[in-house]
C-alpha cells in the first residue's frame, strides 16, 4: 500500500507545475495586460507561480466565449444525458487526479493534505457524479389548463453564469457552483479568489480533457475589484452565484441593480450557534463535535462558532472540548497527521489576532490565543477558546473566521434561543438533546438555512445547503441548486 508520508507529499509537491494563465475559450492564455501576481504558499510563505492578473479585457473575453458557446447549442442545446456522459467523465479525471488537485489546494492555502485528499476529494468525486445523474431526471410540468388548452412549463439553461468563489474551499466551491450551471446547460466564467485559483485552473484542464466544447467552462483569475466587480456589473451574464463575505455579497446585489438585473444567489456569512443542553446523553460525542470549530482552521462560514452552552453542565462540558481542540494542533500542511495547518495569508492572520486580542479584553482565555512560526511562516494561530463570553461581544457578533470558539452560558430553552437569534446571520445552527420533543420545538424555532441534531456542519449534495438574513438567499446542493440556473417557460398552446 502506498505510504503518502510527509517525504511523498513533498517530493510530489517538487514535481508539480501548476497553471497559472487564465482559460478563456478552450486555451490557457496570459492576461491581456499581461500583468502577474505572486501566489504564495501560506504555509512557508513561498512562492508557487505567477498568476495572470485579469482586468475588464479578460472578463470581456471570457463572457464573449462563453456566450458565444451558449447561443451557439453546442451544449446547452445537446440532451442532458450527452451533457450528463461528459460530466461523468469529468468525475473519473477528477479521481484520477486527486492527489494533485489535493496537494494544490494545500499547498494554496494552508489545508491539511490529507485531509483534502482523504475527506473531500472523494466527497466532490461524488458530488459531480450525483449531479451529472440528477439532469436526465428532472421532468417538465403539464399545466391542468382545462379543455382546448395545454400549458407546457419547462426549465430552460439561464445562459451566462458567472460564479465568484472563495479561498477556504476553493475546489469543493468551484464544483458547488459550476457542476449544477453546467449540467443544466449553461456557460460558465468562474473568478477564483485571488489567494487560491490554482484548483480551479487544474479543473479547467480537466474540463477541456472530458470534452466539454470550448468556451463552456472559462476561469478568469485576479483579485476582486479587477475581475469580480466587472463580473457583477458585466451587460451579458445573466447570473451571478457568489460564495464569500457578506459586504462583498451586498456588493453584487449592488452591482446588478446597476447593470442588467442579473440574478444575485449569495451564500455569505455565518456566526453559527452550538446549543447543549444539560440532557445530552453523550456529553463526550457532543464535545467533540463541538472542537470540530476548528477543523480546516476555522476557516468556514458555517463553523460553530458560538458554543450555547446549559450553566448546569458547562463546567464539565467545556472540559471536555479543551480537551477535543488538542487534535487540531497546528502543523506542517503536508504532514500526514495534521489537522490543522496555516491561515491563507498574513492579512488573514492579522485580522484573526485583531479579534483574539479584542476577546482577551472582554472574556476569559482558556485556550490558545497565540500566534506560532512553521516552516518560517508566521500564519499559524493555535485553537482558541474563551470562555464567560456575552452575546453582545465582539468574538460573539463578528464572523472571526478562524480557529476561535466563544463559550456563551443559559439557563432555559428560551434563553438560548433567544441568544442563538440574536444575529444578523442565519446560516447553520445546532442542537444537542436527548429530548426529541425540545430536538423539533427548538430546530424550528432557530432562523438558519441548516438546523443540525447531535451534529454540526451537517453537509451533503443531497440536502439543500444556505442561508436566511444576512447568510444570503438560494441554495447549493440537492436539486433545488438547479433552481438558481434554469428559468422557468410557459408555453400555451390553444387547440
Amino acid at each position: 500500500m502506498l505510504e503518502r508520508n510527509l517525504g511523498y507529499w513533498t517530493e510530489r509537491a517538487a514535481t508539480l507545475r501548476p497553471e497559472g494563465r487564465a482559460f478563456i475559450a478552450g486555451e490557457f492564455v496570459n492576461a491581456v495586460s499581461a500583468a502577474t501576481y505572486e501566489n504564495r504558499n501560506p504555509a512557508t510563505g513561498a512562492v508557487i507561480n505567477l498568476v495572470a492578473s485579469c482586468d475588464q479585457l479578460d472578463v470581456d473575453a471570457a463572457v464573449v466565449a462563453a456566450r458565444t458557446s451558449f447561443e451557439s447549442g453546442v451544449w446547452s442545446r445537446i440532451t442532458p444525458t450527452e451533457r450528463k456522459k461528459t460530466l461523468l467523465k469529468l468525475a473519473e479525471l477528477i479521481e484520477r487526479d486527486s492527489e494533485d488537485l489535493a496537494l494544490l489546494e494545500s499547498l494554496d492555502m494552508g489545508k491539511p493534505v490529507s485531509v483534502a485528499f482523504g475527506y473531500e476529494l472523494p466527497e466532490l468525486v461524488e458530488y459531480v457524479r450525483w449531479f451529472s445523474e440528477a439532469i436526465d431526471k428532472l421532468y417538465d410540468e403539464v399545466a391542468p389548463a382545462g379543455e382546448g388548452n395545454l400549458a407546457l412549463i419547462r426549465r430552460e439553461p439561464i445562459g451566462v453564469v458567472g460564479a465568484v468563489v472563495p479561498w477556504n474551499f476553493p475546489l469543493d466551491m468551484a464544483i458547488w457552483k459550476t457542476i449544477p450551471a453546467l449540467a443544466a446547460g449553461n456557460s460558465v466564467v468562474l473568478k477564483p479568489a485571488e489567494q487560491s485559483p490554482l484548483t480551479a485552473l487544474k479543473l479547467a484542464e480537466l474540463v477541456k480533457e472530458a470534452g466539454i466544447p470550448d468556451g463552456v467552462f472559462n476561469v478568469v483569475p485576479g483579485f476582486g475589484s479587477a475581475v469580480g466587480r466587472p463580473m457583477g456589473l458585466h451587460m451579458d451574464i445573466d447570473c451571478i452565484a457568489f460564495t464569500g463575505s457578506t459586504e462583498v455579497g451586498k456588493m453584487f446585489l449592488g452591482y446588478s441593480a446597476s447593470s442588467n438585473m442579473k440574478l444575485v444567489w449569495l451564500e455569505c456569512g455565518g456566526k453559527s450557534p452550538n446549543i447543549v443542553f444539560a440532557d445530552t446523553e453523550n456529553l463526550d460525542a457532543a464535545a467533540e463535535a463541538a472542537a470540530k470549530v476548528f477543523y480546516n482552521q476555522g476557516e468556514i462560514c458555517s463553523s460553530p462558532t458560538r458554543l450555547l452552552v446549559e450553566r448546569s453542565i458547562k463546567d464539565v462540558f467545556v472540559t471536555k472540548v479543551v480537551a477535543h481542540a488538542a487534535a487540531y494542533r497546528p502543523r506542517d500542511p503536508l504532514h500526514p497527521e495534521s489537522m490543522m495547518g496555516a491561515m491563507v495569508d498574513g492579512n488573514h492572520a492579522n485580522r484573526v489576532m485583531e479579534f483574539i486580542e479584542a476577546g482577551k479584553k472582554q472574556a476569559r482565555l482558556l485556550l490558545g490565543g497565540n500566534r506560532l512560526t512553521i516552516n518560517g511562516s508566521e500564519n499559524f494561530i493555535e485553537p482558541t477558546i474563551f470562555d464567560e463570553v456575552q452575546n453582545d461581544h465582539v468574538i460573539a457578533r463578528d464572523e472571526i473566521f478562524g480557529p476561535v470558539l466563544a463559550i456563551i452560558a443559559f439557563d432555559t430553552e428560551e434563553e438560548a434561543v433567544r441568544i442563538a437569534n440574536d444575529t444578523v446571520y442565519g446560516l447553520m445552527a445546532s442542537v444537542f438533546t436527548s429530548n426529541l420533543s425540545r430536538a423539533h420545538r427548538v430546530s424550528n424555532a432557530l432562523k438558519a438555512g441548516t438546523v443540525a441534531v447531535n451534529a454540526v456542519d451537517m453537509i451533503s449534495p443531497l440536502v439543500p445547503f444556505g442561508g436566511v438574513k444576512q447568510s444570503g438567499n438560494g441554495r447549493d446542493n440537492s436539486l433545488h441548486a438547479f433552481e438558481k440556473y434554469t428559468s422557468l417557460k410557459t408555453t400555451w398552446i390553444k387547440y
